[in-house]
């Protein structure tokens, strides 16, 4: 019975980081566009902050700027440098 609940909750894991993933990649041609680093430094960030945002990419983006104080330092430098970037592309537009 263990294994069989420990095998549900991997594949279910499995599922949302897929899911994750799949959405931050969606999002690169979105406004709010946050590169691969990104995606690296924040997916526990976004699993552990806005797990219940999975795989809607702009639900999970808007929880994970709300949850701004509460990500990781690494999360936190690499959404603010991606953020600076897009704003430079949307001035110079």
């Amino acid at each position: 019975m263990t294994s069989f609940l420990f095998s549900q909750k991997a594949i279910r894991q499995a599922g949302l980081t897929a899911a994750l993933a799949i959405g931050l990649c969606a999002a690169s041609t979105s406004s709010f566009a946050f590169g691969a680093e990104a995606q690296q430094m924040c997916t526990g960030d976004a699993f552990r902050l806005c797990s219940s945002e999975i795989p809607d990419i702009s639900r999970v983006t808007a929880c994970m700027m709300r949850q701004r104080a509460s990500l990781s330092v690494g999360c936190r430098n690499v959404m603010d440098k991606d953020l600076a970037q897009q704003s430079a592309k949307v001035a110079a537009q």
